[in-house]
């Protein structure tokens, strides 16, 4: 089996095929921490996750790297208002990503550069594409040079006219050309500062990752990702420096893969409309998986619309596998011989079709809960766990899934007390009693089933 992916570059689904199938590179673009993500964020992130987890399936070595930006003119403002360093602000908020991505199930990157770990790095690329006639120095910046690349715009398909309003440019006396992009910027004694050849000053954002990609990996990457909000002009500006500081023939990133943005209940996120969402704050009130399993139940170039008919519609599936963890824990799964060969691993293989997998999972469900065969349900058993391993979903016990966290709900000990009451109520006859018990548990929240097993609960979510 191979993987497809739709390249942004050539615009259509491409097989992927790496520089070196013993060596697999791949670099995203993280965040710029200055305060938490949002769930859009957190939706981003996961598609990378779940793409570095498929790469890993087929190569032998994967690497990994997702970047900080822990220099920026926000960094700036919000240290400046707290009298504190920058490192103050980024380090809390390095730390709030990576708890974040451990909390919605994500790998740890091989790689997760700094900007400011390599400011020399960053010196030595701007350096490079002055020395080529692709950038210049003017008034204690450096720039790049727009009218030195013949097909710039290329990634993002633009003309012109298009780029300069998509970019705002900044109409300056230091640009040659208003399409000019920032390499570094002088800073006054207030701002984070390093000495350069321009004087003392930080990077522009563009050339953080190209520097970054070519200190990790050398000149060209298998795999650039992102969200399509940095197609242009950040990932455009990437391109040309990528391709001008050093060979031109060479192509900086072979694909280029963007996920698309996410609504909320229908309209665009935004905190004017008063329907942003950071992730933390999602990740508390909902079980993580279930966050998880939400975000990934559109295709990763769809909009996505997040929704409280999302979660349910994700709840009833996470229900239905716990359900089949439970009831059948005593029959022992048997797991697929390659999962590679599995129809769910087919549609990831498929640039990530992450909407066929969970129709595979909805599709496996039914079939286990139909058949009265015990080695078809050992084998669909297998072949469904497999699966939520690999999503890293459906890795909590049964238990803790159903009955959930007490802590803004009737204690556990409680609730199994007054279910130790009905049952004696009903050994009694006394039904009235047993139903005033249904009742009570009713009201909090609490769903009660009689088995031949004994009576179960689950806490409505």
């Amino acid at each position: 089996m191979s993987l497809v992916l739709h390249n942004s570059l050539t615009g259509k689904k491409e097989p992927f095929t790496p520089q070196d199938p013993n060596h697999v590179t791949m670099y995203v673009c993280g965040p710029t921490v200055y305060n938490y993500i949002h769930i859009g964020n957190g939706r981003s992130a996961l598609v990378y996750d779940l793409l570095y987890r498929t790469l890993s399936l087929l190569y032998p070595k994967v690497s990994y790297a997702r970047n900080f930006t822990d220099v920026d003119d926000k960094i700036n403002t919000a240290a400046s208002e707290q009298g504190v360093d920058i490192s103050v602000i980024t380090d809390k908020y390095i730390q709030a990503y990576d708890d974040d991505m451990a909390k919605l199930g994500n790998l740890e990157p091989t790689h997760a550069p700094k900007a400011t770990g390599h400011i020399e790095p960053i010196i030595a690329t701007i350096e490079k594409l002055i020395e080529r006639g692709h950038a210049y120095a003017s008034d204690g910046h450096a720039l790049f040079s727009v009218d030195s690349m013949p097909d710039y715009g290329k990634l993002s398909k633009r003309n012109t006219e298009d780029m300069i309003a998509g970019a705002r440019v900044e109409v300056a006396s230091y640009k040659k050309n208003p399409m000019d992009f920032v390499l570094w910027k002088p800073s006054n004694e207030d701002q984070p500062g390093w000495e350069s050849p321009w004087g003392r000053g930080r990077p522009g954002w563009h050339i953080e990752c190209t520097a970054m990609i070519q200190a990790l990996f050398g000149d060209t990457i298998d795999i650039h990702g992102g969200g399509t909000d940095l197609l242009f002009p950040h990932h455009e500006n990437e391109l040309a420096q990528g391709v001008c500081c050093t060979d031109e023939s060479h192509g900086y990133a072979k694909y280029w893969v963007h996920n698309a943005m996410l609504d909320i209940e229908g309209e665009k996120m935004s905190k004017s409309l008063g329907n942003f969402i950071v992730l933390r704050d999602m990740l508390a009130e909902q079980p993580p998986e279930l966050v998880r399993l939400a975000l990934l139940s559109a295709h990763y170039r769809s909009n996505m619309n997040w929704s409280a008919q999302l979660l349910h519609q994700s709840k009833l599936l996470l229900d239905r596998l716990y359900t089949i963890k439970r009831d059948a824990a005593n029959i022992e799964a048997v797991a697929p011989s390659n999962l590679n060969d599995l129809p769910a691993i087919s549609a990831l293989l498929d640039d990530l079709n992450t909407p066929k997998v969970i129709a595979s999972l909805h599709d496996l469900t039914n079939r286990f809960f139909k058949t009265e065969d015990e080695l078809e349900k050992a084998e669909l058993k297998g072949e469904i766990f497999a699966i939520t391993d690999f999503l890293n979903i459906g890795q909590l016990s049964a238990t803790d899934w159903f009955q959930g966290d007490a802590a803004d709900g009737m204690p556990a000990e409680e609730i199994e007390a007054l279910i130790a009451q009905r049952v004696e109520a009903k050994k009694a006859k006394d039904f009235a009693r047993a139903d005033a018990i249904r009742d009570e548990l009713a009201s909090a929240g609490i769903q009660i089933k009689d088995t031949r097993e004994g009576t179960q609960w689950v806490r409505e979510a």
